[in-house]
């Protein structure tokens, strides 16, 4: 039998030829993953998809590594401890052009695949499973996750950056992996999957919902997940990314409702209810709302640029051509101006109520005056000093654009 004859027969796969890479995360999977690897294996058979199934193991110590080579997988070690630092690990180890990542607990069936690949093949750079539209057996998920955790967290999600993902957590996902890659996850926890969500959303991928059915588990030992510190993590996460959320819409809210309070007490008292009056008190009250506000909008300021020249978020948006008119030398200037009028304020004010000893005074607009102008001294160094941080943040990205644009050695003068 010559060569030709022998390489025509046996089936060799380059990677660069693999269509799929069925991903599992796995920690101390024993009891299941070797049920996950033959049903991984029974679906690309039955579909004829050249694929693999690889295994990315997070420091397994229950010989969980051992039998999913036993069963054909290929094994990626991930040193990194972490459920995304196991998954960044295995999409980069990955072959196929696409990747379907999903828990080894045997809480989804990797056998039934057909809708994952399918909206990839149409186009779909991630495939999102939908769990509540898919279905959740009894017991497959805890009532707090169910009813309050994944709904909340996914609301927020959509609200946050208008993604229509009805479940934003879901394990059993599938991507263009060079596509994905080139987000560059970082996450190395449980909230690697809303980051995986929100980035893609931010960087304009297609991103589709397939329904997806969850069944209880089918180990013995206690989940990795961690309801509230894991939920906290998605949920920093979510306002991390989300400057507009975090910041610049409460501290809005709490100028507007601060500016409202001191205008309707500037000139004196105001009854609400028979025995109900707000006077001094609340106008002192109301001072400290807009003070907070502006506060949280200079730190909106701050992390959208930040958030910019980091490269996670997009230069071109609305807020982002607002700050870029916001120089330090403009609000250095508008800081420099506050202060002045806020000194002004305040000094006339106190003049004249150093004229009257500092005592009671039958006019009740003066201490008033006084806290104006107290506020407006605060807002302009808080302006001031927004200004010097923001400049500070620009100076990596104007270091970079001038070694860009700087003629290299061998150009000629």
């Amino acid at each position: 039998m010559s060569s030709s004859r022998i390489e025509s027969d046996i089936r060799f796969v380059r990677p660069a030829e693999l269509e799929l890479t069925i991903l599992m995360p796995c920690l101390n999977e024993a009891e299941t993953i070797g049920a996950c690897i033959t049903k991984a294996q029974a679906f690309l058979a039955r579909k004829g998809v050249m694929g693999e199934v690889v295994v990315s193991d997070n420091g397994s110590t229950d010989g969980s590594p051992e039998i999913a080579r036993r069963h054909g997988a290929r094994l990626v070690s991930a040193p990194v401890r972490g459920y995304g630092a196991a998954l960044i690990g295995g999409i980069e180890a990955a072959r196929g052009r696409y990747v379907v990542m999903g828990d080894a607990d045997d809480s989804y069936d990797f056998s039934t695949l057909d809708q994952y690949l399918e909206r990839l093949r149409g186009g779909a750079d991630l495939v999102m499973g939908n769990r509540f539209k898919g279905g959740i057996a009894p017991g497959a998920m805890p009532f707090i996750h169910r009813y309050l955790g994944n709904p909340a967290l996914s609301f927020l999600g959509r609200l946050f950056f208008k993604i229509p993902v009805g479940d934003f957590h879901c394990g059993l996902r599938a991507f263009n992996v060079e596509a994905i890659r080139s987000l560059r996850l970082r996450a190395t926890g449980m909230e690697f999957a809303s980051e995986m969500v929100v980035r893609g959303a931010l960087n304009g991928l297609r991103i589709v919902e397939v329904p997806t059915r969850l069944e209880p588990d089918g180990r013995s030992r206690a989940p990795h997940l961690r309801t509230w510190s894991d939920g906290w993590r998605h949920l920093k996460f979510l306002l991390m990314h989300s400057p507009r959320w975090l910041f610049f819409i409460p501290g809005f809210s709490l100028i507007a409702i601060g500016l409202s309070l001191a205008a309707a007490l500037f000139i004196g008292p105001v009854r609400i209810f028979a025995d109900v009056i707000l006077d001094i008190d609340s106008f002192i009250s109301a001072c400290f709302l807009i003070i907070v506000g502006v506060q949280l909008v200079s730190f909106g300021a701050l992390a959208r640029s930040y958030a910019a020249i980091a490269g996670y978020l997009s230069r071109n948006t609305g807020s982002m051509t607002v700050l870029r008119h916001l120089s330090t030398d403009r609000l250095a200037l508008g800081g420099a101006l506050l202060v002045a009028a806020g000194a002004a304020i305040f000094g006339g004010a106190l003049y004249t109520w150093a004229l009257r000893g500092f005592g009671r005074l039958p006019d009740p607009l003066i201490p008033r005056v006084v806290l104006t102008g107290m506020t407006v001294i605060v807002i302009g160094f808080q302006v001031l000093a927004t200004g010097f941080l923001l400049g500070l943040f620009e100076i990596p990205r104007i270091s970079e654009d001038r070694r860009s644009s700087a003629p290299s050695a061998d150009e000629n003068p």
